[in-house]
């Protein structure tokens, strides 16, 4: 059974996920480490873990399965979750994929170091309708194709 799990601390796109989710009948759940508010609905579930800093993604590399789907922007949960067989969703929409993981892993390290040293400032530019849409093709893109290519279970 296909599972959507939401890395949602900070995550802008839960509802857009909700919304896919209830068209296909997809079980999501939604992880953090305080409630925070999701629709009333029999397949969305909030999980609430312990507070620290990567107990959320610890809580999704553990129970994550082969072809279910990450939504995270966090680069070594995708690394995991990749691990795992899964597919992984970035907020902006773009697909983190076993060919690229390294490289972005690499250049998270770089940016890291970069910035305790004073070279480099700020964060990612403003999230735009045009990340939202983005998102919501290639959700329903990687959906179609483990429709496709899935064992059925």
């Amino acid at each position: 059974m296909l599972v959507i799990f939401i890395d949602a601390d900070g995550c802008p796109v839960k509802d857009e996920t909700y919304k896919v989710a209830a068209r296909y009948q997809i079980k999501v759940f939604v992880v953090a480490n305080k409630r925070i508010n999701i629709p009333i609905h029999p397949s969305v579930e909030m999980i609430v873990v312990n507070a620290g800093p990567d107990e959320a993604d610890n809580w999704i590399a553990e129970n994550i399965c082969e072809w279910d789907i990450c939504i995270t922007a966090d680069i070594p949960l995708a690394d995991r979750c990749l691990k795992k067989n899964a597919k992984v969703l970035g907020v902006r929409g773009d697909e983190f994929t076993e060919d690229m993981i390294g490289d972005a892993l690499a250049t998270r390290e770089l940016m890291k170091e970069l910035r305790e040293m004073g070279q480099v400032g700020g964060g990612p530019p403003p999230f735009a309708n045009r990340d939202r849409s983005e998102f919501l093709s290639n959700l329903d893109r990687i959906i179609q194709y483990i429709k496709k290519k899935a064992p059925k279970i």
